[in-house]
């Protein structure tokens, strides 16, 4: 079987090539980075909380996670400017192309009732985002582990020019957008 960066290479580059008529194969849209990003209000009260998503976000990743900090202090949320409030992964590369595989293959087929990925997460410039609602979806974690469920978003960032380009190679390898 091939892995989908080999995929890409020797199926979705021609497929891009023939819908959208590029004339140099430096055209063609790819995948840059895959972020994902967790944030934990919950963490202003128990800063501890903070640790344990960044090691199931690590595990996910198969990359360390890094702790993200408050830029300012908000008095009504009782933050002060640096405490630990999230955590964020980037990918690149094999271990980016390694997360998509096992985000299509594996992890959004095991989500309840799933007909798929809304594509309005796209933001005019081909790069797309969406939020997960259980971290539970991916093997990895072991659901007697976790203290409780947690979300995060990612976001896929490519260098196409338009939504229709973004569009075109995510379905080509593989995203299952809602119909």
């Amino acid at each position: 079987m091939l892995s989908l960066q080999e995929y890409y290479e020797k199926e979705c580059i021609p497929m891009l090539v023939k819908e959208f008529g590029y004339k140099n194969i430096m055209e063609v849209p790819k995948i840059e980075k895959v972020v994902l990003n967790m944030g934990l209000g919950e963490a202003v009260q128990n800063p501890k909380i903070v640790e344990g998503a960044a090691n199931e976000l690590t595990l996910i990743a198969g990359q360390k996670a890094v702790i993200t900090k408050a830029k300012k202090s908000i008095a009504t949320f009782k933050l002060r400017e640096g405490m630990p409030i999230g955590c964020k992964v980037t990918l690149r590369k094999e271990k980016m192309y390694d997360f998509l595989s096992k985000l299509v293959h594996i992890a959004l087929p095991r989500v309840r009732d799933f007909r798929g990925v809304k594509a309005g997460g796209f933001d005019g410039r081909g790069n797309f985002s969406f939020g997960v609602k259980e971290h539970i979806i991916f093997p990895e974690i072991d659901y007697d582990k976790i203290d409780k469920i947690k979300g995060f978003n990612i976001t896929i960032a490519t260098n196409a020019k338009t939504d229709e380009e973004g569009r075109f190679l995510l379905t080509a390898l593989g995203m299952p957008f809602h119909k």
